[in-house]
């Protein structure tokens, strides 16, 4: 069996939401399935010595031009969300909490996640915000709540950030297929001529 396409991204990364669209029907497309991780990009700054791109001399301002403009590109609704970014503790856990019990609805959280922040404006930073949006999708608030306050969940998302880091994850999205990482929904184009190809 193909080994499947590992998906790295923070939930408050607006290109990881565009490639949270996209990656799901172009792995399927060859054959693989995604996996995905939801990781803590404020960690891995830590690491790099780097900041989010609005924060960044000159690179801000592109990126703010650059993200609705690539959405536009993929036909993907997209609206900036004040505020931004944000810290995603709240929802990361939330997503690997619900995934230990139901993969593919756990897939499904992660979608409307994403949506209510980059789509919708709501503020998915606020705990309070990602409950509400977990009951959406049919989870119990009081068991949502224990859950993000579980050292074991929390201990999850740390591991997963830091795994993400050995790997060599340094951004959102970040993607590994077959050893090969590929960063940027930019560079969808070269993953997906890799697995067409099988690698070049």
């Amino acid at each position: 069996m193909k080994t499947p396409v590992e998906f790295f991204f923070d939930f408050s990364s607006p290109y990881g939401y565009l490639a949270s669209e996209l990656i799901d029907d172009l792995a399927a497309a060859h054959g693989r399935q995604v996996a995905w991780h939801p990781i803590l990009l404020g960690a891995v700054f830590k690491t790099t010595g780097s900041q989010p791109l609005v924060h960044q001399p000159l690179k801000g301002g592109y990126a703010a031009r650059d993200f609705p403009r690539s959405a536009r590109f993929h036909g993907l609704p997209f609206t900036m969300p004040t505020p931004f970014p944000v810290a995603t503790q709240a929802a990361a856990r939330l997503y690997y909490w619900f995934h230990d019990q139901d993969s593919a609805a756990a897939r499904v959280l992660a979608h409307a996640l994403y949506r209510a922040y980059f789509v919708e404006g709501r503020n998915i930073g606020d705990a309070a915000m990602v409950l509400t949006i977990g009951e959406a999708q049919g989870l119990e608030r009081a068991r949502m709540e224990a859950a993000l306050a579980d050292p074991t969940v929390k201990e999850r998302l740390h591991a997963e950030t830091g795994e993400a880091v050995a790997q060599g994850v340094f951004g959102s999205p970040y993607f590994i297929v077959d050893g090969e990482p590929f960063f940027g929904v930019d560079r969808l184009p070269q993953l997906e001529k890799w697995l067409r190809t099988g690698g070049f």
